[in-house]
């Protein structure tokens, strides 16, 4: 039976409509049910990945997509970069801004860098009154991702590592290749620059990208649906968290640690939990915490940041109550 070809131009907008529909459906997933409704903010580095992200998105939604631009100043070339996303978005019509920090980027800088990004961003976001900024993190960030919190001792929370939706940021495209993105800019002629900070061996990821580049071993599209069931894993244990705190006959005092032979990862998050409530911003983790709890457990007094943990007998057995340690005494030159 004879089936006749299409002609290349109907053979690539039949591809380019599978490759849209994909992404509306990967879209909805983790943006919810009135997805085709809102307004989006794509963060454009201006890369193959993040092009071909506001290619798609603008396909299936346009005119309910804006795009920006963080121009960090660290390197040579990073303004051209700029300019060149600003000059496709004005041929697309594609509403673009440029955002620049206020000052220097310090410490940590990929650390530095990506907080002050997402700052940014999320200003910009809320000026232009968007509901989600959507970034282009693929399979193979992904996998990346999970190999360099292996590296860490991560538990269930650091594995589960990039997250599909975190607050307003939405990430569609974690099942996506990166060589899909690539082709997808290519065979749409779309403008797009290699950050040179990507094969940088100064950077851990970008050493583990190379070494990656040679292996076929581990699948990113597997260890993508693995990260997935990873962070619903990690939501799960929250919410029970929640629900053993709230049994509590004390569970409004934010300074009572109660322990009912929860297991082990249960009562990390438990602590956890308390502590931050004493003091948001918090951060213990790993071997720290697991410290922590041996010295509880001990009945030894636990110090974390500028809280105390104290052992109390009461009439239900061991309690832990937190308290706020006394400030030191400056010393005086004698």
């Amino acid at each position: 039976m004879y089936v006749p070809m299409l002609p290349p131009q109907k053979q690539k907008q039949a591809a380019d409509t599978d490759k849209v529909e994909r992404f509306g459906a990967d879209l909805a997933r983790v943006a919810g049910a009135d997805w085709h409704r809102r307004h989006y903010g794509v963060a454009v580095s201006g890369g193959p990945d993040s092009m071909a992200l506001l290619w798609l998105l603008t396909s299936l939604l346009p005119g309910q997509v804006w795009a920006a631009t963080v121009d960090h100043g660290l390197r040579r070339g990073s303004d051209e970069e700029a300019r060149m996303v600003e000059g496709f978005c004005a041929r697309e019509h594609i509403p673009h801004t440029t955002l620049r920090p206020a000052t220097p980027i310090r410490g940590s800088l990929q650390a530095a860098a990506r907080a002050e990004r997402y700052r940014l961003l999320e200003q910009w976001r809320e000026a232009k009154a968007l509901d989600h900024i959507v970034t282009a993190h693929h399979a193979d960030d992904q996998l990346e991702t999970i190999l360099m919190r292996l590296n860490r001792s991560s538990g269930v929370g650091g594995l589960a590592a990039i997250r599909a939706s975190n607050g307003m940021v939405v990430r569609p495209l974690l099942y996506w290749r990166r060589n899909d993105l690539v082709r997808v800019a290519l065979d749409n002629d779309l403008p797009f620059v290699d950050d040179p900070s990507n094969s940088d061996s100064r950077f851990d990821r970008a050493r583990l990208r190379q070494a990656l580049k040679s292996q076929s071993i581990l699948d990113p599209e597997a260890a993508a649906r693995s990260a997935g069931w990873l962070a619903e894993a990690d939501e799960a244990l929250d919410w029970a968290t929640e629900c053993v705190i709230a049994s509590w006959p004390d569970a409004s005092d934010i300074a009572v640690i109660r322990d009912q032979g929860y297991p082990a990862e249960l009562f990390r998050r438990v602590v956890t939990a308390r502590l931050q409530a004493n003091d948001p911003e918090l951060a213990l983790r790993g071997a720290s915490l697991d410290g922590v709890i041996a010295a509880m457990r001990e009945g030894r007094r636990a110090m974390v940041g500028s809280l105390l943990i104290d052992a109390v007998r009461g009439l239900d057995g061991t309690i832990w109550r937190i308290s706020v340690a006394p400030r030191r005494k400056a010393r005086t030159k004698g």
